[in-house]
């Protein structure tokens, strides 16, 4: 028996790929710290000039300095519940265009499609993903938000020429494909004997989808929801063209709002001091984008959790 370098040589690539997965694996935690750390660092600055009692809870925003003694604070106004419920408006609305269309179409492809149409409607609404945001921008302000206006209207009800409402349907249908894809993949694999044993007991196909395939799905259904939640959040674009960039602390879908990332863009762009209050609320504003993330992460997590081991 011949004892060859073979067997070296392949620990040797063996252990090489597990450095560079290690390496690259430290990297990304590196880089997700350093940029909690960035934005904690440059939050510490600005609450220097604003208290973070007057941010959190202020309900003006106006991060210009105030050249007026009657204009809203000495300094300018940097509290950010008018930007927090201006994102919660048109991500709820958003949300419920596409949480509602997204799940229903997963059904449909997933369990009551012939497989020559499933080929043909997947594609077709993954398209929908890959549609330039800049293009929904215009969609929802060359058609969306005038027939909204024009409806408001002939109804009696004032309507703004850019709104929450314009905004918020179009980021639904953008973010549909999120949720069906996603959605689909976990109802496919929920497992052939679930439904088969819920058949066997006289289940109709409708109640073996209600009581079984859905909640045993719910894991990956969660995952797409938040999937969508997380680009609806994030969105910049079709935010600008269509909801404006006015902070108003309004539950009305009708009016015109603005969002958290929308405002960081406008406060970092421009020439202005990098260590005044005004850029420095950007940074104040991604670290607290990045706990209300963090928030739904986890929420998502416990979700999975829970049901994971009740159907494993």
């Amino acid at each position: 028996m011949y004892v060859t370098p073979k067997p070296r040589r392949r620990v040797a690539v063996e252990r090489m790929i597990l450095g560079l997965l290690i390496v690259s694996s430290t990297v990304a935690v590196i880089t997700t710290i350093g940029i909690v750390l960035s934005l904690v660092f440059e939050t510490v600055q600005f609450f220097r000039f604003v208290p973070i009692t007057d941010f959190l809870f202020g309900i003006h925003w106006s991060p210009q300095t105030a050249i007026r003694a009657d204009q809203v604070g000495a300094t300018g106004a940097f509290g950010a519940i008018p930007l927090l419920a201006g994102t919660f408006l048109i991500s709820a609305v958003a949300l419920s265009v596409s949480g509602p269309i997204g799940l229903l179409s997963a059904i449909f492809i997933s369990e009551y499609a012939a497989p020559r149409m499933r080929t043909i409607i997947k594609p077709a609404l993954e398209i929908l993903a890959g549609v330039p945001t800049v293009v929904y921008g215009f969609f929802a302000v060359l058609v969306v938000a005038p027939l909204i206006r024009d409806g408001g209207e002939a109804i009696g009800i004032a309507v703004s020429s850019e709104s929450a409402l314009a905004a918020g349907l179009v980021m639904g249908v953008m973010t549909i494909p999120f949720v069906s894809s996603i959605s689909d993949d976990a109802i496919t694999a929920v497992p052939l004997s679930l439904r088969e044993a819920a058949l066997g007991l006289g289940s109709t196909r409708s109640e073996v989808i209600r009581k079984v395939t859905l909640p045993a799905a719910l894991p990956g259904i969660a995952g797409g929801m938040l999937l969508a939640a997380s680009r609806v959040i994030g969105e910049t674009m079709i935010v600008v063209m269509a909801a404006g960039l006015t902070a108003n602390f309004t539950i009305n879908p009708f009016d015109a709002v603005t969002t958290v990332t929308v405002q960081i863009v406008t406060l970092l762009t421009g020439d202005q001091e990098f260590d005044s209050a005004k850029t420095l609320s950007a940074f104040a504003l991604g670290l607290l984008l990045f706990l209300i993330t963090l928030v739904l992460n986890l929420g998502a997590l416990r979700i999975v959790k829970k049901y994971r081991e009740r159907y494993e």
